[in-house]
C-alpha cells in the first residue's frame, strides 16, 4: 500500500487490487425463477407477497436511485414471511452477499469508486450467476 491514502483507492481495505483484478464469477448469488420461497402448510401455495418474476425483480434493482448500479438478490425465506416481503431485495452489483465477504466487497467498492480501474459486470439472473471484471484504467 502507498504511504499516501489520497494515492491509494484501496488504503482502507483488507485486500489489495490484486483479489479483484481480473474476471471472477460468482455462482447462484442472483434472484432467479427458482429462488425458494413460503409454502403455506396449509393450502400449499405460495403467498401472494412472495410470488414474483425475474423481469419484476430486475425492474425492481434498476428502479434505486444510486449512483452505482443494482442487482436482485434473494431474499431468505425467514426474510419473505417475518416482513411479508418480495424474494428479492436490491443491493450494489458488489455487495457482500453477492461476493462472498466484506473485504471483497470493499475491495470492489473501492475499484468501482477509483478512476484508476474500470469496473463492468453481468448479472445473468437465469443460472444465478454474476461476473464481475476489473481492469486497470491505462490496460483497457
Amino acid at each position: 500500500m502507498r504511504e499516501n491514502p489520497d494515492d491509494d483507492p484501496f488504503h482502507d481495505c483488507e485486500f489489495g487490487p490484486d483479489a479483484v483484478l481480473g474476471t471472477h464469477t460468482f455462482h447462484d448469488v442472483l434472484f432467479t425463477d427458482d429462488t425458494e420461497t413460503p409454502v403455506n402448510v396449509l393450502t400449499g401455495e405460495t403467498p401472494v407477497h412472495s410470488q414474483a418474476s425475474v423481469e419484476e425483480a430486475k425492474a425492481f434493482a434498476a428502479s434505486i436511485d444510486t449512483d452505482t448500479p443494482q442487482i436482485a438478490l434473494p431474499a431468505s425465506v425467514e426474510t419473505q414471511i417475518e416482513t411479508q416481503s418480495k424474494p428479492y431485495t436490491a443491493a450494489a452489483f458488489f455487495h457482500f452477499k453477492a461476493t462472498g465477504s466484506l473485504e471483497r466487497h470493499r475491495a470492489y467498492h473501492a475499484a468501482y469508486d477509483s478512476d484508476a480501474f474500470t469496473v463492468d459486470f453481468e448479472a445473468d439472473y437465469e443460472s444465478g450467476d454474476l461476473t464481475i471484471t476489473v481492469d486497470r484504467a491505462n490496460d483497457s
